[in-house]
């Protein structure tokens, strides 16, 4: 009912789970054992002055308020979209280069609000709180708003507002939230527009992204929810939610297929999205291909996909299931790297264009 972004759960989406059972559950043994709370606080002049570095490990990383940990597990699970579109490894790099910068800009802010306001900034609070005030900067930038109904008949409420909502109410838990939440999205702007190619210097290398796929994955990993349809009262109000989820997850992957489109291809597109445009090249193909002998084979064609999508595996059962209904097998392959293997949202793309 609060995600905004399908209603598919933590379904690939294994590091937003793992966040979210480890990170709470440190939380709650942190509550029942507050003699170990002094460990895991964000004390700036202990880092400066003493030098605990460690502290910025355990200081930013779990929350010792209950009331934090709460709205950022809610933000987590919201924002559990990006892990689910750019792939888990590309959602770690995210978090993992913000939070190196975000603990850059705590120290540069805290120095300049002592600066100006001659007020010393000891302590912070506790948690991974600016990698996750940098997500709203994709989120923004990235989710498309979505009108779902008006208060007084002149507030309007998108399918953004709660988060948005969420995020106030974190910003205002305690007095110094506000430096952490400008050093987040300070911090997200500038990974994700990758300035001075950031994202080239801080990421997750691939041994590490392997590792994870073999070790934690399994552990952390959900399993792909069953198409039932809701019984009971309130089933129609069910449907509708969830078919404007779904809605919203199309959206957003159609934005990004044409964004990619666009960048291979050098052309520019107006508008976010070009619904006459997602698959321009789909009935077309065969009359701009040049001759392949003895038969064109999927490998010869990776250099028009989306550089993005090239390394999308394709479950070769669900190709031969949208041939059988009639669909070429190029048009097939490209459908369902572009719906992340989504059986379904490829069929509609293909009955649609």
């Amino acid at each position: 009912m609060f995600t905004t972004t399908g209603s598919r759960g933590l379904y690939k989406a294994p590091l937003s789970k793992s966040l979210l059972l480890v990170l709470n559950g440190l939380t709650v043994m942190l509550t029942l054992l507050p003699q170990y709370q002094d460990l895991f606080v964000y004390h700036l002049q202990a880092i400066t002055q003493e030098h605990q570095v460690w502290r910025l490990l355990c200081g930013r990383l779990v929350c010792l308020d209950i009331k934090d940990s709460f709205c950022s597990s809610l933000l987590i699970y919201n924002f559990r979209i990006f892990e689910r579109r750019f792939g888990t490894r590309k959602f770690a790099s995210f978090l993992f280069g913000t939070w190196c910068l975000s603990a850059l800009m705590d120290f540069l802010l805290a120095k300049a609000f002592q600066f100006l306001f001659y007020y010393e900034v000891e302590e912070l609070p506790s948690g991974l709180l600016a990698p996750v005030f940098s997500l709203f900067v994709p989120f923004y930038l990235s989710i498309p708003r979505m009108p779902v109904t008006q208060v007084l008949g002149r507030i309007h409420i998108t399918n953004k507002s709660l988060v948005y909502i969420v995020g106030l109410q974190l910003l205002t838990s305690s007095p110094f939230m506000w430096l952490l939440a400008l050093s987040g999205l300070i911090s997200g702007g500038l990974y994700h527009s990758s300035v001075l190619r950031l994202q080239k210097i801080l990421f997750v290398p691939a041994w590490v992204s392997r590792i994870g796929q073999y070790i934690l994955e399994p552990v952390f990993s959900s399993s792909q929810p069953t198409s039932e349809t809701p019984l009971g009262m309130g089933a129609t109000l069910d449907v509708q939610r969830q078919q404007r989820m779904e809605l919203l997850d199309q959206q957003l992957l159609l934005a990004e297929y044409n964004e990619a489109r666009r960048n291979a291809r050098h052309q520019p597109q107006s508008g976010l999205l070009q619904w006459t445009r997602l698959f321009p090249s789909l009935r077309h193909r065969g009359q701009n291909r040049v001759p392949v002998q003895p038969r064109p084979q999927p490998q010869a064609h990776q250099s028009t996909q989306p550089p993005f999508l090239d390394n999308s595996p394709v479950a070769e059962e669900q190709v031969a299931r949208l041939v059988e209904m009639g669909f070429s097998r190029i048009d097939a392959l490209e459908a369902l790297r572009a719906s992340n293997n989504d059986i379904n949202m490829a069929t509609n793309f293909l009955l649609q264009h």
